[in-house]
């Protein structure tokens, strides 16, 4: 679908191209998006057949439209396509998408563009494409997502009930084409109070125009009375809720008030002006029909564009590129401020700069005093966190999908967590986990179809945590138990166990409780690798409590072949559940007292919704860690990090870190001398 979608912009593979915009030469990811859709750049003149690029209309686009007609040539007229990057274009931030059209420019109504035959034609009946369209929308709203994304989510709203007019920069090519001017903004300005008596109206000001960078329509001497000029950086689907009215000329704020269910009163003649959605003011006499939201968004958003996949370098679908600014929207938020990091062993500084300092770049401190004045948020690794040393800092660990390899054996992680509560493991006080698994209790459809997919992606290719080889041992027929073993000084341990806090203490339990059970023992890998202490006695396990003790193998590969799982605090559980076994907990892990797990240890209070199986794996895979791709060295959305394990494209670790882990491994040989002397 992606290729044909690819060959109908360009008219046919291997278009020649002809650009006379520095733009087109010097930006690397518009040239490989115009490249992968069939689109040659060329410079010189052209010839019968080829084409003239040019940027919308832009200062420059004069010279294509005039060797355009000079050798008749057809122009294709390239904008930013409608969901783009964090920040604008001119800060030097590549987009992810673009809009090709043949026929005009969708923001000028002098003639039809591609987008708005697309409108006026295209059967937009496709009930598939609807849902898809209506789950993106959602999607959008939930994660804020706009056009450009640099501002935060949390930042203060004003008060609902006001009416909200939208301005936008003096000379904008949508506003010159819709021969708009500041007069025509001040009349928008007086019907929006005519028509709202008593009402608060917002002049939301454009970011350039808050930044100084470019001039908007409306002075601040226009805000009198109930008018005022609103130009904080907050969310502008935040923004759209509040509000009881919209006023436009022709932003891409009208489109996203259609979105979130207004009906924008429109005094200009945008694309998404003239199809039943809007109050049109000086309405387009050739647009007719009557569109509904879904059919509007589906043009807008899937027909038109180019979008652009930066980890698979190859053309996409809009969900994709909704995971990926997601994703990347998602780190710059959490990092602009910058981070100051604690308990930070060296060999993971690096990975952590990749995560969190591409923003600012990460400072490391062991002062907690020179953390807090440093103006910067504070983060500790979760097991080095003291409760009184480090009060206030954001605690840090490794995600559930980590890497191909231990964290033990210094193998970097691809996928860390931030906790600002605690920490998933601890169950002795809320985690962000447990908020964000109460929320995911009630999931929409497209958080459930994406959940299911990953999960999906999971057991089709036995991916875990670790990721680690090995075949598993023949097993005896009967009904069979995994019971995975742990390092039992695990923090996991300490902090979510009872009375039984061991691996034989597990054994002993699940034996006692399934005596005709067959019963496999899996040793954690740190533990085999001797790296971890929680091995069982040299001698064997006694009293027969395990009938196969299944070491050095892929533990995903047992979970295909047993019927339940007994554990103390193991993300082997979680892993588990996703795969339809039973699941016993003699400790509190983070998956236990939501309803999906037999718990012989009460819940804390807090645990009390009752989400499915795709709302925890949601919560747990897709909210609450961050993903980094080692390949682009970019955040990434969880599906990224699959598809490289699944390809094994990962990078090697350094010579450093491999004789380091050695050296690790050689010392935890004779750790049980040390550790003896400090019972």
């Amino acid at each position: 679908m992606i290729g044909a979608t690819a060959t109908s912009k360009a008219g046919g593979q291997g278009s020649r191209l002809f650009v006379y915009n520095g733009g087109f030469v010097t930006q690397p990811r518009l040239r490989r998006i115009l490249d992968l859709a069939g689109y040659q750049l060329r410079l010189g003149l052209p010839k019968e057949g080829d084409l003239v690029g040019v940027w919308g209309n832009s200062p420059t686009a004069h010279r294509g439209r005039s060797v355009a007609a000079k050798y008749g040539a057809d122009l294709l007229r390239v904008e930013d396509a409608f969901l783009r990057s964090i920040h604008p274009g001119r800060a030097g931030e590549p987009p992810l998408g673009l809009l090709l059209d043949r026929k005009g420019l969708h923001f000028d109504p002098a003639q039809p563009s591609d987008l708005e035959d697309l409108l006026a034609t295209h059967p937009l009946d496709d009930s598939h494409m609807m849902r898809r369209a209506r789950n993106a929308i959602g999607r959008l709203q939930d994660a804020h997502l706009s056009k450009y994304n640099g501002f935060m989510p949390s930042a203060p709203l004003p008060d609902p009930g006001y009416v909200l007019v939208v301005d936008q920069l003096r000379g904008d090519a949508s506003v010159t084409a819709s021969k708009a001017d500041r007069a025509r903004f001040l009349e928008m300005l007086v019907f929006a109070q005519e028509e709202h008596p008593g009402a608060r109206i917002l002049i939301k000001t454009h970011p350039e125009t808050r930044d100084g960078h470019r001039s908007g329509h409306y002075l601040d001497t226009d805000a009198q009375g109930r008018v005022e000029m609103f130009s904080d950086p907050v969310s502008p689907w935040g923004l759209l809720e509040g509000a009881i009215a919209v006023y436009t000329v022709s932003s891409q704020l009208g489109f996203e008030a259609i979105l979130a269910g207004h009906r924008p009163r429109v005094f200009g003649q945008p694309f998404y002006a003239g199809w039943g959605l809007t109050e049109d003011e000086d309405p387009v006499a050739r647009r007719q029909r009557k569109l509904t939201r879904p059919q509007l968004f589906s043009a807008a958003m899937f027909l038109y564009p180019i979008w652009y996949d930066p980890f698979t370098d190859r053309l996409c679908e809009l969900e994709r590129v909704i995971d990926t600014l997601e994703a990347s929207t998602r780190a710059w938020r959490q990092d602009r401020a910058g981070w100051v990091a604690s308990g930070m062993r060296l060999w993971k500084r690096s990975p952590l700069q990749g995560f969190f300092g591409q923003t600012r770049k990460l400072k490391f401190t062991e002062n907690p005093e020179e953390a807090r004045k440093s103006g910067r948020n504070w983060m500790v690794w979760a097991s080095k966190a003291q409760a009184k040393t480090h009060a206030g800092a954001t605690h840090v660990e490794d995600g559930f999908l980590r890497s191909r390899g231990l964290g033990a054996d210094l193998v970097p992680p691809m996928s860390l967590v931030l906790d600002r509560q605690g920490i998933y493991y601890d169950p002795r006080q809320p985690s962000d986990l447990d908020d964000l698994i109460t929320l995911r209790a009630d999931l929409g459809p497209a958080e459930a179809l994406r959940a299911e997919a990953l999960i999906q992606q999971l057991i089709r290719n036995s991916l875990s945590k670790y990721n680690l080889s090995g075949e598993p041992p023949a097993l005896p027929a009967g009904h069979r138990i995994l019971v995975p073993g742990q390092v039992e000084d695990d923090a996991s341990i300490k902090a979510g166990c009872g009375r039984i806090n061991t691996n034989l203490d597990l054994l002993r339990a699940t034996r006692k409780a399934n005596p005709k059970a067959v019963i496999i023992y899996k040793p954690h890998p740190d533990v085999e690798a001797g790296l971890r202490p929680g091995s069982l006695p040299e001698s064997g396990i006694p009293e027969n409590l395990a009938d196969v003790v299944a070491s050095n193998c892929d533990p995903m590969a047992l979970l295909d072949e047993v019927q339940e799982v007994w554990t103390m605090t193991s993300l082997l559980g979680f892993e588990a559940l996703l795969r339809g076994a039973k699941v016993t907990t003699l400790g509190l892990p983070f998956y236990a007292g939501w309803g999906l797990t037999t718990d012989k240890r009460t819940a804390p209070p807090w645990r009390a919704a009752r989400p499915d199986l795709l709302g925890l794996a949601h919560a747990v895979l897709i909210d609450y860690p961050r993903y980094f791709d080692p390949l682009t060295n970019l955040p990434c959305p969880p599906e990224v990090v699959v598809e490289r394990l699944i390809s094994g494209e990962l990078p090697q670790p350094s010579l450093g870190n491999r004789s380091l882990a050695k050296l690790q491994g050689a010392f935890a040989t004779y750790a049980h001398l040390w550790r003896r002397g400090k019972r």
